[in-house]
């Protein structure tokens, strides 16, 4: 008697299992395409994070479509080619609905080959400010331009600290196109780039750039280094005696997230051009870093790529609402002109380029290790990726 019932209590049980699966949610998937491992991990680990949050926060809030959204989260390894091989496997294996992903433009660049393939045809949620000349109908680009963060940047260096400029970053496509773009801005305001020096990724030792840097006298640095080759920079910078009453640091990859993995002792001073601080006071912002801090703790901090991928996530969600659908080709469309109130203030997505219309702001990093608003558009710039409205980049 006792075998039957444990034998009829398994057939319940497994009676309501299968009664439970049929009232949940589907779900639909996407990718997080990030660096958990290499260079570039201590930046784009954070960006995952909060990109997590807002897909919590959506899901806790009914879904998208009636559907729970379901990650799937691989590691690039700060390696474009894995880009390119795991968005891949996303798109053709897991089937993700679309990916949100990337930090460099090398890597943004391999997925872009893959994402644009006919066979393919996926989306990705790029949250990185870049160094332009690029409009891809299979990216939704969710940081600035070039005219919405470097020739804003170098506008207020040359008003500030004069218009001698040295140039140094990392050994890839965005620091070296930036360069490009700031030399020949340069010669059209009669600035003058007196250096320029692009290391590797994973340089450490920079004794030689800080000689040139000392050598050459400017007035101002252009800092377009990423990953974790920038605390040794800083470092060096200030064991040299070159501190930001000396010549200032104008920086386009270094957020709160850097600051913090990098140390105000050590960037106290210096400036960099965002279009998201945490300091920004508003009721909104607010809210949101007391969601984040409620959930990652009270030292954890936001920097810009991580708003835009925040921003990312809903505006997504809100495509595939309007498109009533996750077909790619409908919530491209769909996307196009969708505003969003977001922690950094209202942002559009320009229907000509899928970029977002956004406000640009100079920060100066304090003792705390937040950054300061020192400067700000006074209103929504629109994207401009190819620099058509500036005689002086045709060339480019």
């Amino acid at each position: 008697m006792k075998t039957k019932i444990v034998a009829f209590g398994a057939f319940f049980a497994l009676l309501l299992s299968g009664c439970k699966k049929v009232e949940e949610k589907p779900t639909v998937k996407v990718g997080l395409l990030y660096s958990l491992t290499g260079a570039m991990a201590q930046s784009e680990i954070p960006v995952c994070d909060i990109e997590r949050m807002a897909i919590d926060e959506i899901n806790s809030s009914g879904g998208v479509l009636g559907h729970t959204i379901e990650v799937v989260q691989l590691d690039g390894e700060s390696k474009p080619q894995r880009f390119a091989e795991l968005a891949r496997k996303m798109l053709t294996e897991d089937k993700v609905a679309t990916i949100f992903g990337c930090w460099t433009s090398a890597s943004r660049k391999e997925v872009k080959a893959v994402v644009e393939e006919e066979d393919i045809f996926g989306l990705l949620w790029y949250p990185l400010q870049y160094e332009g000349l690029e409009a891809s109908p299979n990216i939704m680009y969710m940081g600035a331009a070039p005219n919405q963060q470097v020739i804003p940047a170098v506008d207020y260096c040359l008003r500030n600290f004069g218009k001698r400029v040295f140039l140094v970053g990392s050994d890839y496509v965005f620091p070296r196109t930036a360069g490009e773009m700031v030399k020949a801005y340069l010669s059209h305001i009669k600035g003058k780039c007196v250096g320029e020096r692009y290391v590797d990724m994973e340089c450490e030792d920079f004794s030689d750039v800080i000689k040139q840097i000392k050598a050459s006298k400017p007035s101002v640095i252009l800092n377009t280094l990423n990953g974790s080759s920038n605390k040794a920079f800083f470092a060096q910078l200030k064991a040299a005696g070159i501190g930001a009453n000396k010549i200032p640091v104008m920086s386009f990859s270094v957020s709160e997230s850097e600051v913090s993995y990098i140390g105000s002792d050590l960037l106290e001073g210096h400036y960099v051009s965002w279009s998201y601080l945490q300091t920004i006071s508003s009721f909104h912002n607010h809210l949101f870093v007391s969601r984040f801090k409620k959930r990652f703790g009270e030292d954890r901090v936001i920097g810009d790529p991580m708003e835009a991928a925040y921003i990312a996530v809903y505006l997504w969600a809100a495509a595939c609402k309007k498109a009533g659908t996750f077909n790619v080709e409908d919530v491209r469309m769909a996307a196009k002109g969708l505003t969003f109130d977001a922690p950094e203030g209202s942002v559009t997505i320009d229907g000509e380029n899928q970029h977002l219309k956004k406000q640009v702001r100079i920060g100066r990093v304090n003792a705390k290790g937040l950054i300061d608003e020192v400067w700000r558009s006074d209103n929504l710039v629109k994207p401009d990726p190819y620099l058509s409205t500036y005689v002086w980049a045709k060339g480019l």
